[in-house]
């Protein structure tokens, strides 16, 4: 009987770890199917639009600068002004405009200008912490927006330091 015993169990341990290993496979399968189907495509289409890019708008290293006037977007000047109290500190501002349509160079330069005079009248207390940031970001796109009729659809802060 011992015999019998020792034998049901040693079967039913390989029939346990040939189930384990069905199973193991089938859902291995499972995961790849899916995978498959959730996957973004190769990058191969991302590589044939780099290569599209405009001749202007390679980096110093040869790397495709995504903000050109071929995608509508005008990155500006850094602007670097001191704030209106305490006028110690200073504001280094880089933006980026995002054009609906081509871009004009002429209006960017003007909003340009503005946002310069504008970051002259603001205070210290006025951009401190998350909120005050946000304060000024809704302010410069209200600016942007009445200077360009609706022209600029966005602007992208790009850096903001506070010296």
């Amino acid at each position: 009987m011992e015999e019998i015993d020792s034998a049901q169990s040693s079967k039913s341990k390989v029939m346990t770890i040939a189930a384990l290993a069905i199973l193991t496979v089938v859902a291995g399968g499972g995961g790849w199917l899916v995978g498959q189907f959730l996957a973004p495509p190769p990058a191969t289409e991302k590589a044939e639009a780099v290569a599209e890019v405009a001749p202007n708008a390679t980096g110093a290293e040869g790397v495709p600068k995504i903000a050109t006037e071929a995608n509508g977007v005008v990155q500006l000047e850094p602007i670097t002004t001191n704030l209106a109290y305490p006028s110690e500190n200073w504001v280094r501002l880089e933006v980026a405009l995002q054009f609906n349509g081509i871009p004009d160079v002429a209006l960017a330069e003007q909003i340009h200008q503005d946002i310069a005079a504008y970051l002259k009248t603001v205070s210290l207390q006025q951009i401190q912490g998350p909120r005050g940031f946000q304060y000024l970001r809704d302010d410069i796109q209200e600016r942007v927006d009445l200077r360009s009729d609706g022209r600029v659809t966005n602007v992208m802060f790009r850096t903001f330091v506070i010296q």
